[in-house]
């Protein structure tokens, strides 16, 4: 953030506080408290890469993300239905060229496997 500050008051010096004897703990833990109250976080990295008890004791409020649930998780009629992936493409182009590839792949190697396109909503 004391970046972000300097670059938009035009310096074109920043002083810098070297913390060579932090652990890495230590570390990570200065970074979190330093941008608490203004910085922007990139969740996904967070929920990846850091312990959320960790950072809600450094003081960030750490929003709940509701995980996928695992297949044997599922219970009732969803347990029943097959799986299924989704892929989003740029442009109606985009999707036709990849509809080939697609289908070659599946006869290839997932016999049984099928796909079913749509193109934008109703």
């Amino acid at each position: 953030m004391r970046l972000k500050a300097c670059k938009e008051a035009g310096l074109k010096e920043v002083p810098i506080i070297f913390a060579d004897d932090l652990t890495e703990d230590e570390q990570k833990q200065f970074i979190i408290k330093d941008n608490v109250g203004f910085g922007e976080w990139d969740w996904d990295m967070l929920a990846n890469e850091w312990e959320p008890e960790l950072l809600e004791e450094w003081g960030l409020d750490v929003p709940f993300f509701e995980k996928e649930p695992d297949f044997e998780d599922l219970i009732g009629e969803d347990k029943n239905k097959p799986a299924t992936m989704k892929i989003t493409f740029e442009s109606p182009e985009q999707l036709q060229k990849a509809e080939i590839d697609i289908q070659e792949l599946l006869d290839r190697k997932y016999e049984g496997a099928y796909f079913s396109v749509s193109a934008g909503e109703i």
